[in-house]
């Protein structure tokens, strides 16, 4: 039985990535055991974890660092090799800070920051849904997936000073934008893959299967 553990840290969207990660593992036909908690024990056993988040950058790495051991307990496993998911402001905790309302240090798992997005003439945040781009058959998370398919996004800050190598799909909102970024056993999504429907689900799916 696959253990997944999606961290409560009394952030946003925690029950909806839980029942989209059970439904991905359901289609997939994997055994899996999906949890949210904030027991940093757990996240030490567990096979992977998944960090959801919404809202400001600063607030969710407050929410992690006020459950003691937390934190640790992430950092842990994934340099143990445990792949580890990140979901809008979970992805971009994967970075090295975040520049919203002050500067805020983040995993630093992936280069670069997060910054104000430079949409001129655009509304922001970016709310709705939007194209993906990325060559596919390039990365396990993407298999099954087609140039152009459609996530559900939702922000004002997006990672900048990015290295291209990380990159596994971008989107375009005033110029181009990190959809899905990934790093050895880590890989995070801008947008929300529990709210992207059928798309979302296959990248669960293929989260749940990816052995980095």
């Amino acid at each position: 039985m696959m253990r997944v553990c999606v961290v409560d840290y009394a952030g946003g969207n925690l029950a909806s990535a839980a029942r989209a990660l059970d439904e991905a593992a359901r289609r997939e036909e994997i055994a899996a055991s999906i949890a949210i908690t904030a027991d940093p024990q757990a996240l030490r056993r567990a096979d992977r974890i998944v960090l959801p988040g919404q809202g400001a950058f600063p607030d969710c790495a407050r929410g992690l660092d006020a459950i003691p051991g937390l934190r640790d307990a992430i950092i842990t496993s994934v340099a143990s090799g445990t792949p580890f998911l990140g979901i809008c402001v979970g992805m971009q905790l994967m970075a090295e800070r975040g520049l919203e309302h002050g500067t805020t240090p983040g995993f630093g798992w992936i280069a670069g920051e997060i910054a104000p997005m430079a949409a001129v003439g655009l509304r922001l945040p970016q709310m709705g849904w939007n194209e993906l781009h990325f060559t596919p058959g390039a990365h396990r998370l993407t298999e099954g997936l087609a140039e152009g398919e459609h996530g559900y996004f939702v922000h004002s800050y997006a990672l900048s000073g990015y290295d291209p190598n990380d990159l596994v799909a971008s989107t375009d909102y005033g110029g181009t934008v990190p959809a899905i970024v990934a790093k050895a056993n880590c890989a995070g999504t801008q947008f929300h893959v529990e709210k992207s429907q059928a798309m979302g689900l296959r990248i669960l799916g293929n989260f749940l299967r990816w052995t980095p």
